[in-house]
């Protein structure tokens, strides 16, 4: 699973590289405009912005430019980014603690039976959190690199 860790962050870089580059916010849905339902970048009043089509349609359009702006984007990254670690800090704890084992496993039963349990809990950790790694890499599965065997 750590090519899928590897993906998803590269994944979730492009998403920060991208949202880093757009016009700050608040985008903002600020009515109608010369040509239809216009979506302003930095806060309402006169300044960058697009306009969607007069229609249900081009409002509906608008509203979701406007929810989707780069801090959403960022604070949604961020999510994700925690939803990662918590994966990965079992991983990595059971690391550190087969080390220890091997240290330990010819001069202290009692320890190493110890370490053993709290391995099997990191396992399990791991094995619980894994759905939701796949869940969260399923967003980007029209991206090169993105593995079937992935899939939920």
């Amino acid at each position: 699973m750590d090519e899928l860790v590897k993906w998803l962050r590269a994944q979730l870089n492009e998403d920060e590289r991208i949202a880093r580059a757009a016009t700050r916010g608040p985008w903002v849905q600020s009515g109608i405009g010369e040509y239809g339902w216009t979506v302003t970048f930095g806060g309402p009043g006169p300044g960058a912005g697009v306009e969607a089509a007069d229609t249900d349609q081009g409002l509906a359009d608008a509203d979701f430019i406007a929810e989707h702006d780069p801090a959403r984007v960022l604070r949604e990254i961020n999510a994700k980014r925690r939803i990662l670690a918590l994966y990965e800090d079992p991983i990595e704890a059971r690391a550190a603690l087969r080390v220890r084992m091997r240290q330990v496993i010819n001069t202290d039963p009692d320890e190493f039976s110890r370490l053993h349990r709290q391995e099997s809990e990191l396992i399990e950790t791991a094995r619980r959190l894994l759905p939701v790694v796949r869940l969260l890499a399923l967003t980007y599965e029209g991206r090169p690199g993105y593995r079937e065997e992935w899939r939920p």
